[in-house]
């Protein structure tokens, strides 16, 4: 399995933590901020990313507007006042969910 497929489960929580740092951003800047962090061993495509936006925007937890820069419209997403509390139950699964694998792939034989 590589990481990209393991990205799925925590799209949402990594763009709600995006947004939460960030304030606001767009689809594309999304997708190279993950790129940059991870030295280019993960990568979202349009493909995953904008149905996970659009789920989050639809479930309340992002606002979009545009803007036009360079002569092209951009959009933007912005967490909601609900977004910016989901963004800390978010990481609080993670975090558990990290450190329950971290206890099942260290298991020693007796």
């Amino acid at each position: 399995m590589s990481s990209n497929q393991m990205l799925k489960g925590t799209l949402q929580t990594i763009i709600l933590k995006l947004l939460e740092d960030n304030s606001q951003m767009y689809g594309y800047e999304i997708t190279q901020k993950v790129k940059e962090v991870t030295s280019g061993d993960m990568v979202i495509t349009e493909g995953a990313l904008y149905p996970a936006l659009h789920k989050l925007e639809g479930d309340g937890l992002l606002e979009t507007f545009t803007e036009v820069v360079d002569n092209r419209v951009r959009k933007y997403y912005r967490l909601t006042e609900q977004g910016g509390k989901e963004v800390a139950d978010k990481l609080s699964e993670a975090q558990l969910f990290i450190h329950q694998l971290e206890l099942l792939l260290n298991l020693k034989p007796l």
